[in-house]
């Protein structure tokens, strides 16, 4: 590698870790920071060939802005740039959410009381309440994306089990797929597909969740459970949170309602993906093994929710151009995108049944005037939660 290419990928790194310390306000605020930064200052690439890296990364399970920035990595460097693109970019905020959650576990194991978190969860819920109302207005244009987007909600609401929501999505997609002929016809020319990567994302897939069902090891467990939830996650952050709080609080105990809540307010405050939260949770789920076992748990729960998209958007870009053409492709989207939105709507009904029945009244009030802020100022969430915690402190 030449002196000067070597220059190049250290300044795009360090632009990188730039953006992991000031990326507030997820995917769509950092889309915009990336135009800032990757387009406008160093001319990385051009504005439509973001517009359409971040396209192709929404259609993808996994984290859309994680992806965004790895694959442009892989563009630049490969493999090998793109890998540590990826660790830079998710460990300030990884970090920091184990932190949390060896300070949660600790004070609980003196005795001391969370309760000064009490407002951030009824926030949380706002956050995610926003969240349904941006990704729907957003993705839902038709009766039939309406329709799909209800059942979605629906059926998530009442089934709490994990394996409901791959179901869903994919019995969605397949039901706008049928309206293809909608979409204009592009010259198809055969797909010429290297499978690498794709055969490394499935072999691991099934490699884990082989060895977790023999060994029943909980490090083990927690991997393949982050790493599937990885694979089959459309649409973000938001749309993990149903899914991590059915598989780990009702199904698994591995957390409380209250803790889950509290880690997900304070993920809101940081800057970067919001799919670090899966540390949290990680780390939270091997408290009983001591704090050196917290920071494994978290680790390896952020490793599995990260390497899936990873693995999937090495494979896809290789041959996205020829893809992007089949109109059956770009007819599904439209299904997946409306579930995506009443998976997020039936979240926000599940994350606020939970919360204490004695203060429905003022948890009320804290998510519509959650909700209400976010929608109509442009307050950054650190201030916001910021907010919730210095209010549990006074009250």
């Amino acid at each position: 590698m030449n002196k000067a290419k070597k220059i190049r990928y250290f300044i795009f790194l360090r632009d990188v870790l730039a953006l992991s310390l000031t990326a507030f306000g997820g995917p769509q605020a950092h889309l915009a920071m990336l135009f800032d930064t990757m387009v406008n200052k160093r001319n990385y690439l051009t504005e439509d060939e973001l517009i359409e890296l971040h396209a192709l990364c929404q259609i993808l399970p996994g984290p859309t802005s994680t992806q965004t920035i790895t694959a442009l990595g892989f563009k630049m460097g490969g493999p090998n740039l793109a890998y540590l693109t990826l660790l830079i970019w998710m460990l300030p905020a990884v970090s920091i959410m184990i932190a949390a959650a060896i300070v949660i576990s600790t004070l609980q194991d003196r005795n001391i009381s969370i309760a000064f978190t009490k407002y951030i969860q009824p926030m949380a819920v706002g956050f995610v309440t926003y969240a349904a109302y941006k990704i729907s207005i957003k993705v839902v244009h038709t009766h039939l994306a309406m329709g799909l987007m209800i059942i979605a909600a629906v059926v998530s609401y009442f089934i709490k089990n994990p394996l409901i929501f791959p179901i869903i999505m994919l019995i969605s997609g397949s039901v706008t797929a049928l309206n293809y002929k909608a979409h204009p016809r592009q010259d198809d020319k055969r797909l010429k597909i290297d499978w690498k990567n794709f055969i490394l994302w499935a072999a691991v897939l099934a490699f884990f969740a082989i060895l977790g069902g023999i060994t029943r090891e909980r490090t083990v467990l927690i991997f393949e459970n982050f790493y599937r939830n990885g694979s089959l996650i459309f649409g973000g952050g938001q749309v993990l949170i149903p899914l991590l709080y059915t598989e780990f609080v009702e199904f698994k105990h591995y957390l409380t309602s209250e803790e889950f809540l509290t880690g997900f307010g304070i993920v809101q405050a940081l800057p970067g993906p919001v799919f670090s939260f899966s540390a949290y949770i990680g780390a939270l789920a091997m408290r009983d093994q001591g704090i050196f076992w917290e920071v494994i748990g978290g680790l390896i729960a952020a490793a599995g929710i990260f390497l899936p998209g990873t693995f999937l958007i090495f494979f896809v870009i290789r041959f996205w151009e020829q893809l992007k053409k089949y109109r059956v492709v770009k007819a599904s989207l439209e299904g997946i995108n409306a579930a995506s939105s009443g998976l997020v709507i039936a979240a926000a009904f599940i994350l606020f049944q939970p919360i204490e029945n004695d203060a429905n009244v003022i948890n009320i009030t804290v998510l519509i005037c959650t909700f209400i802020v976010l929608m109509f100022t442009r307050i950054p969430a650190p201030f916001i939660i910021l907010g919730g915690l210095v209010a549990g402190l006074i009250f």
